[in-house]
């Protein structure tokens, strides 16, 4: 009856001890404030001439910027590839995986119950002074009354808990809570990335689709041309050069048009593997030319300190510079002393029949205390090596934001100036083709050369893919822009939930 409440007393004691609070060591963290510029600069934002769609520093709306292209292609293909997309699903899983981490470092909270059970046939030495001690003589022969060899049973629990006394779990827990906010904002940064990237060759398509045109009608206005010249050369009014430079026009302007429709196929290719399909399996779906997505009259982009809290590789930098903080203190944590409480319980006897009897009962309880005294300064190179990765992370996470701030800079100098090249180019185009006409009717009088018409042909064609060149320019600039602001990845449903966990994160 003794040992029953020796027993509970202590167990009471361990749980006593166990409430008692203890302190957190390391640095708290604290969310850092990054040096941003209050506006864009004018060379961003000021309107150029010839520039008809503008931006302005007004409250930014990218949260589905893709649908201001008003392409429901476009728009379609970004869904299905948010849905399917492999890195995607790649990235959420890893928010999964940060989650158990969380979980492995969260049970340091809790007491470790283990249960175990074994038999042994074992066999005493008769040549051992213990043996000869316990005989009660001089002699090596075993104990009076002991078996040798003998059977024993046994089976009990085992139980041990860490009281966290200077927050070793605790710092474990909120660095694995950071990764954890750390791989959602990744996820997040990668939709922005994919859904950049599928608005850049759908672009790109396009494009690739108009130039092909363009290159068609310059080829039969060619071919109408070496027409006129062989028909002027069999009147006796033309001569053999007009046609064989005719001919070669055509022959250089078909030479091209091969090349244009690999880099649709190399564009469908690339929107089927972003979609997670087979290549070629988007042609039926985009081989019928479309235009190139039109911009919006206006882009609002607001400011540069919005940046901190929308952009996902901002939030990341900031959640690995916490996770990095908490494990400083982990790190000091080990400089100081472990308290566990141990206690192990079971039965034990020599007979499989006397597990049953209370008398075979056996029991350990009670705290250790774990010292550190001596590791070589392995335990202090720890701290200095989790204070300099610290460091580190601040200086990712400044250069994070610099970074960014640039980004948006570069995308918008590069929207207005292009802009404005393609209204010259517009004029440009209209004055060939001008050219072009008045050129072959002087040519078809016989007021002109050929020469005239050729180089009026090669002018329009220029000036046409230019403008091809430029339309394209300005559509993927803004789409630069837009990925540049980090937007709309919360607007879409994404990689279907390979875990339930990491869906919900990602909203």
């Amino acid at each position: 009856m003794w040992h029953c409440r020796s027993a509970a007393s202590a167990v009471a004691a361990l749980l006593l001890g166990a409430a008692l609070p203890g302190c957190t060591v390391g640095p708290d963290f604290t969310p850092p404030t990054p040096d941003t510029p209050a506006k864009w600069t004018d060379t961003a934002i000021a309107p150029l001439p010839g520039q008809q769609n503008v931006v302005d520093p007004s409250p930014v709306a990218v949260a589905a910027w893709w649908a201001s292209f008003q392409d429901p292609v476009l728009t379609s293909l970004v869904e299905r590839a948010a849905a399917s997309n492999l890195d995607l699903r790649q990235a959420v899983l890893r928010i999964a995986e940060a989650r158990a981490q969380r979980d492995i470092a969260a049970s340091g909270f809790w007491p470790s119950l283990d249960a175990n059970g074994s038999y042994t046939r074992q066999r005493v030495s008769d040549k051992t002074a213990l043996t000869s001690l316990l005989a009660g003589h001089g002699t090596s022969a075993a104990p009076p009354g002991l078996q040798n060899p003998f059977n024993q049973y046994q089976y009990g629990f085992d139980a041990s808990w860490e009281i966290d006394l200077f927050g070793r779990i605790r710092r474990s827990v909120e660095a694995a809570d950071a990764d954890g906010a750390a791989s959602v904002e990744n996820s997040r940064d990668v939709l922005v990335s994919l859904v950049g990237e599928v608005a850049r060759i759908y672009i790109d398509l396009r494009g690739a689709q108009l130039r092909l045109t363009i290159l068609e009608d310059n080829l039969k206005t060619q071919r109408d041309a070496l027409d006129l010249a062989r028909d002027r050369r069999n009147a006796g009014t033309g001569i053999d050069l007009d046609v064989a430079n005719a001919a070669a026009e055509v022959a250089s302007t078909e030479a091209r048009i091969p090349t244009v429709k690999t880099q649709i196929a190399v564009d469908i290719n690339q929107l089927s593997f972003l979609l997670a399909l087979e290549p070629d399996a988007l042609r039926a779906e985009l081989a019928a030319a479309r235009p190139v997505p039109p911009v919006p009259p206006e882009v609002p982009v607001g400011l540069p300190a919005d940046l901190v809290r929308r952009r996902p590789d901002i939030r990341t930098a900031e959640a690995e510079l916490h996770a990095a903080t908490a494990r400083i203190g982990v790190a000091v944590a080990d400089l100081f002393p472990r308290l566990t409480l141990n206690a192990d319980f079971g039965l034990q006897a020599a007979r499989s029949g006397d597990l049953g009897n209370w008398a075979s009962r056996f029991f350990a309880i009670g705290p250790s205390l774990d010292i550190p005294i001596f590791s070589g300064g392995r335990r202090q190179a720890n701290v200095r090596l989790q204070d300099v990765t610290a460091k580190e992370a601040a200086v990712v996470y400044a250069r994070t934001v610099l970074a960014a701030i640039h980004e948006v800079e570069n995308a918008l100098a590069a929207y207005g100036p292009e802009q404005t090249r393609h209204a010259s180019l517009e004029t440009s185009v209209a004055q060939d083709r001008e050219a072009l006409s008045l050129a072959t009717q002087r040519y078809a009088s016989g007021i002109t050369t050929f020469l005239d018409v050729l180089d009026a042909e090669r002018n329009l064609e220029q000036a046409e893919l230019s403008l091809a060149d430029s339309t394209v320019a300005v559509s993927t600039d803004l789409v630069a822009v837009y990925k540049a602001l980090g937007g709309g990845w919360d607007q879409l449903k994404l990689a279907d939930g390979d875990t339930a966990a990491a869906q919900t994160a990602l909203r």
